[in-house]
């Protein structure tokens, strides 16, 4: 199985970056048709062949998926999209 494990750094406040991680959430959901939910500061998302989670941090996120096999095929552009979403909202 393979993995995304991405590490992104902000200076946004607590309130600020919840919104921008919910708007990166939205859309990843247009783009690969996840569904997600928050519990506490941490985004789980999910969908066939994918279950991660954007851990909103005081001055950092952390971005985890588990790739399934078929999914695994395009982990480059999943990860390019992500940290293009993530340099969007986050810089």
């Amino acid at each position: 199985m393979s993995g995304i494990d991405i590490r992104h750094s902000h200076s946004l406040p607590h309130t600020k970056a919840r919104k921008a991680v919910e708007e990166v959430a939205k859309k990843l959901a247009e783009r690969f048709e996840i569904e997600y939910e928050w519990d506490g500061d941490d985004l789980h998302f999910n969908r066939s062949g994918v279950d991660g989670k954007i851990a909103l941090k005081p001055k950092e996120l952390h971005v985890t998926a588990k790739l399934g096999f078929f999914v695994s095929a395009f982990k480059g552009p999943i990860e390019h999209e992500i940290q293009r979403v993530l340099d969007e909202r986050f810089s």
